[in-house]
């Protein structure tokens, strides 16, 4: 899930991104609680009740406990503000964070796909579940939906794409929760190699998912542009402000949940520099207000009339 699906205009000015990073904490550590039971209930009742796919779905929320932590830290972190060594603050500790999280459940999700294979090679040791496993596992599920929507909804209410991820990873985990208890009703149902089955489809959508996050992550930390939506609106608010004649190369580039923007206006030739600059400072502000972005660096390009003859353009000023 994109963050464009948060947001139909592209603008979050309803929340500060103190406000986000409260929501964030709240939100997680709730997460935190609902992981550590389950953890320990499905580790401990898989081994007892002899149930690999469990045990897969317990080692899975524990992956989500030490993700919980990883956007804990993330949060903490990316609500510094700027100093020398990053002067457009630390944003990005969200998208580190977010690589980290990845790289987690790719490696956890290569370890079960593992010991998954290990059992199906040699069927005849695969046991006979106890029926508990599968209380556990249907408990396990609904414990994770219900998660799944409350993370989102505070997502979607806050518009941060790095709870939208830990959101949907709560729901890949009920989907993990629901494959464990199929797989532990066919092993109660006289079929005790679909145990293992379950585990390996566990391992391997944890792999998919670890990949994804990873993949996404390190195109944002190599200055992976918006989409072409948030970009129009961007323009289309530049366009919008008093003085501004047309709007070209406009690049985005995102920081954590936020934009940094490098953006042409045109304006009057015939206007002083000094009315230029505030036209520009003007554009700026508007940008900042409407949508979520970080900074906005406008170069201020001179504009004529066509159906006049003026001299040659002279060099444009800049504006910060």
């Amino acid at each position: 899930m994109k963050f464009t699906e948060l947001a139909d205009d592209g603008e979050d000015s309803e929340h500060s991104p103190a406000e986000r990073i409260a929501a964030a904490s709240r939100s997680t550590w709730v997460s935190v609680g609902v992981n550590l039971v389950l953890t320990i209930t499905q580790i401990v009742v898989g081994v007892v009740a002899k149930s690999q796919g469990l045990i897969a779905d317990g080692i899975h929320s524990l992956s989500d406990l030490v993700a919980d932590f990883v956007v804990l830290f993330a949060s903490y972190h990316s609500k510094k503000d700027a100093d020398a060594d990053h002067p457009y603050g630390h944003q990005r500790f969200e998208t580190a964070a977010s690589l980290v999280l990845g790289t987690l459940l790719l490696a956890v999700g290569i370890g079960m796909l593992w010991s998954a294979a290990r059992k199906l090679e040699a069927p005849e040791t695969v046991q006979t579940v106890h029926i508990l496993a599968l209380w556990v596992a249907a408990g396990a599920l609904i414990a994770k939906e219900l998660l799944f929507r409350y993370m989102l909804s505070v997502a979607k209410r806050v518009k941060s794409s790095m709870l939208v991820a830990n959101a949907w990873h709560a729901r890949s985990d009920a989907a993990s929760s629901l494959v464990v208890g199929i797989g532990i009703i066919g092993n109660l149902a006289g079929y005790p190699i679909l145990d293992p089955i379950a585990a390996l489809i566990v391992g391997f959508m944890v792999t998919k998912m670890g990949w994804g996050f990873s993949w996404d992550a390190l195109h944002d930390l190599m200055d992976r542009a918006v989409d072409e939506q948030e970009v129009q609106a961007i323009r289309q608010t530049l366009l919008e402000t008093p003085g501004v004649s047309d709007v070209h190369d406009v690049h985005t580039r995102k920081m954590g949940d936020m934009i940094v923007v490098d953006a042409h206006i045109e304006v009057d030739a015939t206007i002083t520099v000094e009315a230029g600059h505030d036209i520009a400072v003007a554009a700026r502000q508007r940008v900042l207000q409407r949508h979520r972005v970080l900074n906005l660096m406008t170069h201020v390009d001179p504009w004529r009339r066509p159906d006049l003859d003026h001299p040659a353009r002279t060099a444009s000023p800049q504006a910060h």
